[in-house]
């Protein structure tokens, strides 16, 4: 097994590892229910040390960094990484009567348990030939190996939650209550669209597909609360298109303990996070560096003064670091952040700043209302820098602007009427009139019906017979899949953003509207 990082269970997700639902649910015995923990996390559930070597040279590392699961799956089946196939490791595969004959060219006869007890701890198999050097020899007790042999002969049996035999359960989170409740029901009614959609023409591989609503609540706490229901008590199999702001920045760090897939969740700051999130559009992170791009390459600022305007936060200040970042590798080296007290924009004094500075190039990340109030000061209105902004965040007050001050603002948006193909266009259109959501929070429409087509599609690639390994191997695979309502998106082993850059929209003041610009800036491809 290669070498990779195992994410830790936290406390919010600590037993979801280990939630059992299946199409014919087992009963795992304690015995088999510590050896899943060892095939997944590396861990001994007697508190025992579980250690590895690895390499020619036996490196010596915790177990929890190279769990069995990491290359074989947790599904035994084995997925390549890099130049190593990992073997399967199913108890059917390896007690085949027969033996084997591998790619390679070994041949061994069948494993027993005492034979895998020697493969596990000495990297040999039972004809004596040594294993690949990419796998670990570990060292754990007698009664962890006899734990880790007893899951292993479940382990095509224990498969994973909410993949019934004629249903397949998906989850959502969605604030039921609060500012955002209305929002919540149009992504859940766009959501359920979607479904309904591919339920009627049969369903995904036989089995009627379910949507579970919970209540994202208004804390970061409920949040948890609602996530830990939806894996343990609902069993979902996956998490569709959450909204969820109080999670934001945690929503990778618990899907990942939780091993459970999330595709498109909605209102983030930042995407990516995680090895089990998939974003299929950017978040503001990427919308930001797009605009950076779009000011360095296109308008050729060359290195000017500039200053990136944000809440005194850590999501927020993590988000002017990487764009700082981006620019300093453009050469610019005049950039300084200016970090004010959320909920209390200092408009003047951040004015006042940004003249000193004489800033000529100022990226905003917060309220409409605080981009409005420092657009609207003297002191930038005479010195006149290049404003940029996502749209998502200072729409409305960036079409107030007058006109001379209007023709220096570009806003970044994800997606534009101009990726939606005619077919795109109809399939969303017959999705609102079924149900009935009207022309409601348009962005987020389109961001969740995308994230639906999303996971239909890894699902479809997944098989009859999915496990979440295997959605995920099948998201990893996803390139230049078409929505017919954003650009292309595509995935890969180390790309969790399905179309990782923004539209560049200019304002045009006398219409009080937005112009593209015609410019979409990738930043998967953009040459720095």
């Amino acid at each position: 097994m290669a070498s990779r990082r195992i994410f830790h269970c936290l406390g919010v997700a600590a037993a979801l590892t280990c939630a059992a639902g299946t199409a014919a649910a087992i009963e795992l015995s304690a015995s088999e229910r510590a050896g899943k923990r060892i095939f997944l996390e590396g861990r001994s559930a007697t508190g025992s040390s579980i250690a590895a070597r690895v390499g020619a040279g036996d490196t010596a590392m915790p177990g929890t960094v190279v769990p069995c699961a990491n290359c074989h799956g947790a599904d035994g089946r084995g997925r390549r990484e890099g130049g190593v196939r990992p073997s399967d490791i199913t108890w059917r595969r390896l007690a085949t009567p027969y033996g084997q004959r591998l790619e390679s060219g070994r041949e061994h006869p069948a494993y027993d348990a005492a034979s895998l007890a020697r493969a596990v701890s000495h990297g040999v198999d039972p004809a004596g030939n040594r294993l690949d050097p990419a796998m670990p020899r570990f060292v754990m007790s007698a009664r962890d190996l006899e734990d880790l042999t007893a899951y292993l002969k479940r382990l095509e049996d224990d498969r994973d939650p909410g993949l019934l035999e004629d249903v397949l359960r998906l989850g959502t989170l969605q604030p039921a209550s609060g500012p955002l409740a209305e929002l919540g029901g149009t992504v859940t009614a766009v959501l359920r669209g979607a479904i309904d959609a591919v339920n009627a023409d049969g369903g995904i591989h036989g089995r009627r597909v379910e949507l579970i609503v919970a209540d994202a609540g208004s804390d970061a706490a409920a949040g948890e609360a609602a996530l830990r229901r939806l894996v343990e008590q609902d069993k979902v199999f996956a998490v569709l298109a959450p909204l969820a702001p109080a999670l934001d920045g945690r929503l990778g760090e618990l899907a990942d303990a939780a091993r459970i897939p999330l595709v498109g969740p909605l209102a983030q700051l930042a995407s990516g996070g995680g090895r089990f999130v998939f974003d299929p559009l950017p978040g503001l992170g990427e919308q930001l560096g797009a605009l950076g791009e779009y000011a360095a390459t296109t308008l050729k600022l060359g290195n000017p003064p500039a200053a990136i305007v944000h809440p005194d936060d850590r999501r927020s200040a993590s988000l002017a670091t990487a764009l700082a970042e981006r620019l300093g590798r453009r050469g610019w080296s005049q950039v300084r952040a200016y970090a004010y007290a959320p909920g209390a924009f200092d408009a003047a004094g951040a004015g006042t700043a940004l003249a000193g500075q004489g800033a000529k190039a100022v990226f905003f990340v917060g309220r409409d209302d605080d981009f409005g109030a420092l657009a609207a000061q003297k002191s930038v209105q005479k010195s006149a820098p290049w404003l940029f902004a996502a749209a998502t965040q200072v729409g409305p007050a960036a079409l107030k602007l007058a006109p001379a001050q209007a023709e220096r603002v570009f806003v970044a948006y994800p997606t534009l009427p101009q990726d939606w193909s005619p077919q795109g266009a109809g399939l969303l259109r017959a999705m609102r009139e079924r149900s009935g959501v009207g022309e409601r929070h348009p962005a987020f429409q389109v961001g969740a019906y995308a994230a639906a087509l999303v996971m239909i599609e890894g699902l479809k690639r997944a098989g009859r017979d999915a496990s979440r390994e295997k959605l995920v191997a099948a998201l990893e695979n996803l390139h230049g899949f078409q929505t017919g309502l954003t650009p292309a998106i595509g995935f890969g082993p180390g790309q969790r953003v399905g179309a990782p850059g923004a539209h560049i929209v200019a304002v045009d003041a006398a219409k009080r509207t937005f112009r593209p610009t015609g410019r979409y800036v990738r930043l998967d491809t953009t040459q720095e």
